[in-house]
């Protein structure tokens, strides 16, 4: 349990990963954070297909480019532009909280590349974690307490829900939904319309020309329900354009960068 996760790119927000051990931190407590900075400066982060319904209702919802896409919440349409983020770290107002936000700084990870379990580890670099008077306690004596426990548990249901998002998108492509996205915004007083692109969406135009058989099935298995939560989120983009033009940090009249994970 001592040694360190195979070596690898760190996730986002993640500077470094040990495991979580009774040798080395038993007397560690967590705590809360006082603030989110280790999410300041991302506009895109990653969510979960079971997150679709709740995160629609105050972010865009796209998919990032590349292979294994992922589906992304927009919190800014520039890189480094969080509008949803005040400049000591916290939410400038109630909005909601992404799983992967709430897992930081733990996380389920292999310990040796051959393995095939998971081990939970944590960022030894942020201050929600150490040897403190205060806090809940990880361990109880030799033995994960309940807290540990219940942080075990999330990053489990994470996992899961990680596993379904996959799914969910593999099925997407296999059905060829998924299309290069591309929005325009006219500011007023503004010649040229502010285009953003780099990200995927769902193509509406495909969607309803899909098959009976190939429609029913996306509507039994749940899928329906979520590119519906995703196409309406898109009309967000122009709020969150508007928050970003009110922030005083105007986007460029070029396509946004490439959202990728």
């Amino acid at each position: 349990m001592a040694s360190t996760p195979q070596a690898q790119a760190l996730p986002m927000f993640y500077k470094d990963l040990v495991p979580l051990n009774s040798n080395e931190h038993a007397k560690w407590k967590v705590k809360g954070l006082d603030n989110a900075s280790f999410m300041q400066s991302q506009h895109a982060i990653p969510i979960t297909c079971d997150e679709f319904i709740n995160a629609a209702r105050n972010y865009p919802i796209v998919f990032s480019v590349g292979e294994n896409s992922v589906p992304l919440i927009l919190m800014g349409l520039n890189e480094g532009v969080n509008t949803f983020m005040d400049d000591e770290g916290r939410f400038s107002e109630p909005a909601y909280v992404p799983a992967y936000v709430r897992r930081y700084p733990f996380m389920l990870a292999k310990l040796r590349p051959d393995a095939d379990e998971l081990s939970l580890c944590f960022d030894p670099t942020t201050d929600a974690i150490g040897d403190y008077k205060e806090g809940d306690a990880l361990f109880d004596k030799d033995q994960p307490s309940e807290t540990t426990k219940n942080i075990l548990n999330f990053c489990e249901q994470f996992e899961q829900a990680g596993q379904r998002t996959g799914q969910f998108v593999q099925e997407l492509e296999k059905l060829g939904l998924l299309m290069d996205g591309e929005v325009s915004i006219q500011q007023t007083g503004v010649e040229k319309p502010f285009v953003y692109r780099g990200f995927k969406m769902v193509d509406e135009e495909k969607l309803r020309e899909l098959r009976g058989d190939e429609l029913r099935k996306i509507n039994q298995n749940g899928m329906l329900p979520l590119i519906y939560a995703h196409l309406f989120s898109l009309q967000l983009m122009r709020e969150v354009f508007a928050r970003q033009v009110g922030a005083g940090k105007m986007p460029q009249v070029t396509e946004a960068p490439s959202v990728q994970v």
